[in-house]
């Protein structure tokens, strides 16, 4: 059985796909009180545990690991916060106590040598000089654990959405590589938003299903609501007439990716924080008058709806989307299962 501690846990997307992949997981480890909260309603059978990595001491992991009687491959995921390297970040600061958190993770690794590490992260993270990242692949090489790492998008993988990812796989005995995609050009065809949410039920904004668990919809002012009106599905703020455009659009060719609505057979746009806001992405209902339900955007991370949120409509939403896609991190699961597997019936 491989066990599994995820580091920068989040709501538990790496977790949900992990286990999906037939991993057990031991425990998440996250600051953030209400994605703890998430986590720990849809993981029982882990610990959840809210600190913050640089509070916690190798003695406490050495505890959870004694707790749940670990025997076999031992698992640690991370996906350390990333704002300050991405590229919607302008105002990045080397301060940022976000910087190295990454750097943290090195002591657990060192005292407890863990069969497999994956990694999620930001694209551009692997171009910093002397970064977190290029700090973490020099601890790697200096235990002689084997790894890969590429850029990868988890539309890929069966995920109906665009998103581009730094991957990072290691193993501490065998060589490693990343799964080989499924979904593209010469393969299946992309899944698609209409995969995704067609299947629930109309809302309103504002509003939420009596049947459905976080199907649920911020609420429009009048002015948002006549502009999502005004579009069809794929359309942004250029289809606007001028009467509803943004004086600080007029004339302006840029940020064209904001107050749109999805298309319904393509991918999503990446899912960021706001994903249930009009107004910061291409986030609108592709024929509702209304934004993402926390629900819709759950399930283009493919989120299963047995796997509920804790908070607000706006903490659900930023949970959703911190994490890791399921199916992207159930794939990258059984890539780690398939070379244990190979190696030990070669061996």
């Amino acid at each position: 059985m491989f066990n599994v501690i995820d580091f920068f846990c989040g709501c538990g997307g790496t977790s949900a796909g992990l286990r999906a992949a037939g991993m057990k997981i031991i425990a998440g480890i996250d600051y953030d009180e209400k994605a703890i909260k998430t986590y720990h309603l849809n993981f029982p059978e882990a610990i959840p545990v809210q600190k913050d990595i640089k509070q916690i001491s190798e003695d406490e992991i050495a505890e959870l690991l004694r707790k749940k009687h670990v025997k076999g491959p031992l698992v640690f995921s991370a996906c350390a916060p990333c704002q300050p390297f991405s590229q919607q970040n302008r105002f990045k600061k080397s301060s940022d106590t976000r910087f190295c958190l990454l750097d943290d993770l090195h002591r657990f690794i060192i005292r407890f040598r863990p069969d497999y590490i994956l990694l999620e992260n930001v694209p551009g993270m692997q171009k910093i000089d002397n970064g977190p990242f290029s700090k973490f692949l020099n601890l790697l090489r200096d235990l002689n654990d084997k790894f890969c790492f590429d850029v990868l998008n988890a539309v890929n993988y069966g995920v109906p959405q665009n998103r581009r990812r730094l991957v990072l796989l290691a193993s501490k005995k065998y060589n490693i590589e990343f799964p080989v995609p499924k979904y593209g050009s010469g393969l299946r065809p992309f899944r698609v938003v209409r995969d995704a949410i067609a299947k629930y039920p109309p809302i309103d904004h504002g509003s939420s299903s009596s049947c459905i668990k976080d199907h649920e919809a911020a609420k429009l002012s009048s002015l948002l609501l006549q502009r999502i009106s005004a579009l069809r599905p794929g359309e942004d703020r250029r289809s606007w007439p001028d009467e509803l455009k943004l004086k600080c659009h007029v004339n302006k060719k840029g940020h064209t990716d904001v107050y749109g609505r999805l298309d319904w057979d393509k991918p999503s746009v990446t899912l960021t924080t706001k994903c249930i806001s009009l107004s910061n992405g291409r986030f609108g209902h592709p024929s509702q008058n209304r934004a993402l339900s926390a629900r819709e955007a759950a399930a283009i991370q493919t989120f299963p709806d047995d796997f509920t949120f804790v908070g607000s409509v706006w903490e659900k939403g930023r949970q959703i989307g911190n994490a890791v896609p399921v199916l992207f991190a159930k794939e990258l699961g059984r890539q780690i299962m398939k070379v244990e597997r190979e190696n030990k019936d070669g061996s």
